[in-house]
């Protein structure tokens, strides 16, 4: 299941923001993924805990949204949201289009817990 490896690929980018911030933990972590970047959200979110275990981010609540495909015709030059498997343009109904969105998994926000500075 790969999807093990994506989660402890994430939790690194995590745990390297966390130090960055000085954070003693994560509360949520919020991923945008598209249905066409190859990444199951269901077996993404199973994969979480095991992953997960003894970081900061043992406790956060991961937080999955559906990111929409999107392509820009190359004839008429619109941009249209799609299904995953018509990726014509909406407005023409041309079949040269490029993919805009729909493929990424993207870590689109974390929530932190940073102690106060006794120092300010």
């Amino acid at each position: 299941m790969h999807e093990l490896s994506i989660c402890q690929a994430l939790l690194d980018q995590v745990e390297r923001i966390a130090d960055e911030h000085g954070a003693t933990r994560v509360e949520r972590i919020l991923l945008r993924i598209g249905p066409l970047s190859g990444v199951e959200p269901d077996l993404l979110e199973r994969a979480y805990p095991l992953a997960a275990a003894g970081t900061r981010a043992e406790c956060a609540t991961l937080a999955i949204e559906s990111a929409p495909v999107q392509v820009r015709c190359l004839d008429c030059g619109a941009e249209s949201t799609v299904e995953p498997n018509r990726l014509l343009c909406a407005a023409c109904d041309g079949y040269r289009t490029r993919l805009i969105s729909g493929d990424e998994m993207l870590l689109a926000n974390l929530e932190l817990s940073i102690p106060d500075d006794p120092a300010s």
